[in-house]
Formats: C-alpha cells, structure tokens, sequence
C-alpha cells in the first residue's frame, strides 16, 4: 500500500531529516537570513536586532512603539537559555520556622480580615487572631517540612530563566520600516547628528 506523503513530517521541519535549515531558537527553523516562522507568528519574521540583555531590547521595542510602528508585529526571543539558581543562605529549622510563620499570618490575616465582615464589634480582634494563629501555625507546618527533608537542601535560593542572547524580530513586511528606526536609535545613542 503506498504511503501518504501527509503522514510524515514536512521538507525542511524538525525530524524530516533536511540539513537545509538548521533549528533555531526552540526549535523552530531558521531560514537563510534569519527568517523564522514559528507557534509566535503566523507569518515568517526576520529578526532586526540582537542584544545581550533584555533591557535594551525592550527599549528598542519601546522606541519603535513611540514612533507609531505596529509593535503587535513584533516579538522578542530569548536564546541559549539558563537556569540561574542564586543561593540566598544557609536553611536552618529556625529560619525555615520564621519563613512559614511569615507565610501563615498573611494567610491567617486573610482569613480574619474575611471573617471580620460578618462581625460588626470587635473585628480588629479577629484579624489579630487569625494573624496570631495562622502565623503559630505557618511556623510549625515550616519546621516540619525542614526537618522532613533530612538535610538534603539546606539552604534557600531563588532561581531564574536567563538567556543569552535576546534577538527583536518583526514580520517580514515590516522589517526594513524596523531597520531603519532602530538605525536612527542607534544614530540617538552614540551621539552622532547632535552638534
């Protein structure tokens, strides 16, 4: 029985085996010249721009905002992704104890401040109840969980995505309107065409 060409991956997309576009950011091939089309476009984009922090692209995005481009054309994408985990301190039972207590009285002063609407005296006491007992509460349920672990994790850390690269890119259509603004911001930022 002859095979349905509809049952296999598409010429030139992942897993169809052609070396012509390589994958590019998540994925998604890239065309020569940069083009990519992807989940975030229905059309092909071109990417404009490349930084090495968001900030600066979210300013060139904000700069071609404010001088009336049509940014719902636009997207930022981060590559060459990271998982940064910053180690904030050492995780003792008493200081994992103060972080649920903390956790707790703002539930508790939640549950209080939710109670004290159906009471008209004496409100102030609930919510100083349900902060006293939410807080007692958070700090056990913490030391708990602390112990719980066996001293596998014993320390507190925050974790960020980070990339490496952040590329701006437009649709096709608009990418030359695109260049063109962000040369000029560019002119702006190194100070040339100011006397």
């Amino acid at each position: 029985m002859p095979s349905n060409p509809a049952d296999g991956p598409a010429p030139g997309l992942p897993g169809s085996g052609s070396p012509n576009i390589p994958a590019g950011p998540a994925g998604v091939p890239t065309a020569p010249g940069g083009s990519v089309t992807g989940p975030f476009s229905e059309r092909p984009t071109v990417t404009v721009a490349t930084f090495e922090e968001y900030e600066p692209a979210q300013r060139a995005v904000d700069y071609l905002s404010d001088n009336q481009f049509p940014v719902e054309h636009t997207v930022i994408v981060g590559t060459d992704l990271r998982l940064v985990e910053k180690v904030l301190g050492r995780m003792t039972t008493g200081r994992a104890a103060l972080a649920g207590a903390a956790t707790g009285a703002w539930f508790g002063l939640l549950i209080g401040l939710l109670l004290s609407i159906f009471t008209v005296s004496a409100w102030w006491a609930l919510l100083l109840t349900g902060l006293i007992i939410g807080a007692l509460w958070g700090a056990a349920f913490g030391a708990i969980a602390h112990a719980m672990t066996g001293g596998r994790r014993d320390f507190a850390s925050r974790s960020a995505l980070e990339a490496g690269q952040y590329a701006v890119m437009v649709d096709t259509e608009h990418a030359e309107q695109a260049r063109q603004l962000l040369t000029r911001l560019n002119w702006q930022a190194s100070g040339a065409g100011t006397p």
